[in-house]
């Protein structure tokens, strides 16, 4: 029969059904000699509680350990801890690397001043060119209905912040599934890890995967002209630079850097571009084994 894993807790796999049947599984041996690691979210054939192929994967992520996602919820807090712009261009390079659209979603807005919320909101309306941003509290339930509109018949992932409020919000969405949260660490600044396992919950006709979150935030895979395909606000000037593969950085006659002279282009996410950049392109190859 046909399955979808929802659940992996300690090697046993649970999959569901196309009876609607939850069933618990373990994938063949061989599966090891042939590099084949089922993940959660993907489609699986079982056979007498044994995974016994895996089916084409439409995106996959390392970490979390989750395949056939449609869209990542990237959330990302007012204050406690604070919002972070170059964090939040490290996830949307590495989410869209993936083939999957993320959906901004700022949490905790009840803690901030309305001039926060302002200085915020003037930099979040650049990125609404191109993303969807919702603005949302699980306190008050400012939001909720927006990111339902998003949410609803897709396969969903939660990312962004430690202790940006990740639980919270899926608990404020659906109180029945009563997960885990924490508070933030005040003598860290950051908050606690509180998720330990990944599983597609149930939600409003499709799913949400909670996890433990984008552990590996690093540009492993990445070369530097990736990067710059990230940028959907860079296609505007393709083919108008005075290079072919222009970086959009030590180049003369560019497009894109004019652009962020004439303010066409946000100066503090060309910079966050400008790091991550040099960062990926300072990177040590990893060679396979």
């Amino acid at each position: 029969m046909e399955a979808r894993i929802i659940k992996l807790t300690g090697g046993l796999y649970t999959v569901l059904d196309q009876h609607g049947r939850l069933v618990e599984c373990r994938p063949l041996g061989i599966f090891r000699h042939h590099n084949i690691k089922p993940k959660v979210g993907d489609f699986v054939e079982v056979i007498d509680q044994t995974i016994t192929k895996v089916f084409e994967r439409k995106n996959d992520f390392l970490r979390p350990a989750i395949a056939n996602v449609d869209q990542v919820l990237l959330i990302q807090s007012m204050k406690e801890p604070d919002f972070s712009f170059l964090l939040l261009d490290r996830f949307l390079a590495l989410i869209q690397a993936e083939e999957v659209d993320p959906i901004i979603i700022v949490t905790k807005t009840d803690l901030a001043t309305k001039e926060e919320l302002i200085e915020i909101k003037q930099k979040l309306d650049y990125y609404h060119t191109y993303f969807p941003v919702v603005y949302s509290s699980s306190k008050n339930g400012y939001g909720l209905e927006e990111i339902r509109n998003y949410t609803k018949g897709k396969v969903n992932v939660v990312a962004g912040q430690t202790g940006a409020g990740k639980s919270s919000l899926l608990n404020a969405m659906d109180p029945r599934l009563n997960l885990d949260t924490n508070e933030i660490s005040k003598a860290l600044g950051r908050g606690k890890h509180t998720t330990r396992t990944v599983e597609l919950i149930v939600f409003d006709g499709g799913w949400i995967a909670d996890t433990p979150g984008f552990s590996k935030l690093e540009f492993e895979a990445f070369e530097p002209s990736m990067l710059t395909e990230r940028y959907p606000e860079f296609e505007s000037y393709r083919g108008l630079c005075r290079f072919d593969g222009c970086s959009h950085i030590h180049e003369p006659n560019c497009a894109v850097k004019e652009a962020v002279l004439n303010k066409r282009i946000l100066q503090e996410r060309y910079d966050n571009y400008v790091l991550l950049y040099q960062e990926i392109k300072g990177m040590k190859p990893k060679y396979p084994r």
